[in-house]
């Protein structure tokens, strides 16, 4: 009934890579980023969950990267499909201290959604426009 819709799937996920790059970058990524050290340090304390106690800095600033650049590689499409692992990577570790604190279902609900959208970016790849189908265009 709605197969028409099928020819604008690569503009469907140019949308969803701006709206979701975006996202990362002013709402999430961005802010600890320019936070500086201390927000990077209590953002790596985080992962305190997995077993990882070690340079709180560096996996803060780690997770604020992924986010904020990530961002923009998921908005420009290039490396694209690493970008989506590494911002997946962070989701779980997000997920992983929301369970671990006993938070409701709402806040552990967004880090899996997100996380569920960087599999599909993962599987699907960035689309026909993207800097990484101009790159690395099979011949």
């Amino acid at each position: 009934m709605l197969n028409f819709l099928s020819k604008y799937q690569d503009v469907a996920l140019l949308v969803a890579r701006l709206g979701i790059g975006l996202s990362y970058i002013i709402v999430h990524g961005g802010k600890i980023l320019i936070g500086g050290p201390e927000r990077w340090e209590s953002t790596g304390n985080e992962i305190k969950n997995l077993g990882i106690e070690f340079f709180p800095v560096f996996w803060g600033f780690m997770a604020a990267f992924s986010e904020s650049i990530g961002g923009l590689l998921l908005i420009l499409g290039f490396f694209f499909r690493p970008a989506a692992a590494l911002i997946l990577i962070t989701m779980f570790v997000a997920a992983t201290r929301h369970f671990s604190n006993g938070d409701p279902l709402s806040k552990i609900a967004y880090p899996i959604e997100m996380g569920m959208i960087m599999i599909l970016f993962l599987f699907i790849g960035a689309g026909k426009y993207s800097l990484d189908r101009i790159f690395w265009k099979k011949k």
